[in-house]
């Protein structure tokens, strides 16, 4: 993946207060590592696209006025090259994915369960109004 330099990221499902789901506790701990993972997920602190790349999130940075001529770029390259080989090399890397299924479903399963919880309310409200929430 790609990502401007000065874009800003987060994953705030810790900020709205329910559990980080899906994507987030498979892929983070894959692309950055579990300390780094932990960090953000449990911060929900926002990220731009150099600290991204630097820690691995993402697979590199540009200024944003570049962003989508690089990835017609890398786009181009992957689109000439050997499609067999493409296809069956993102196979076997994605089996690292595949292997924290129990992880992802386990993940997800405490999303829901906090979706349900007053502290999500309390998290959309505040999102809603513009505020801090007020986890008590």
């Amino acid at each position: 993946s790609i990502m401007a330099e000065e874009a800003k990221i987060t994953d705030g499902h810790v900020r709205m207060g329910v559990a980080a789901g899906d994507h987030a506790v498979v892929c983070w701990p894959l692309l950055c590592g579990l300390a780094k993972a932990k960090y953000y997920l449990l911060t929900a602190d926002f990220i731009n696209g150099v600290e991204a790349d630097r820690i691995g999130l993402v697979s590199k940075a540009v200024p944003g006025d570049e962003l989508l001529a690089e990835a017609q770029k890398v786009a181009d390259k992957l689109a000439t090259g050997s499609q067999q080989a493409t296809r069956l090399t993102k196979r076997a890397l994605n089996l690292w994915m595949n292997q924290a299924t129990p992880a992802f479903d386990a993940s997800l399963a405490y999303e829901m369960l906090g979706f349900m919880s007053p502290d999500a309310a309390e998290g959309v409200a505040a999102l809603r109004e513009k505020r801090e929430p007020n986890f008590d």
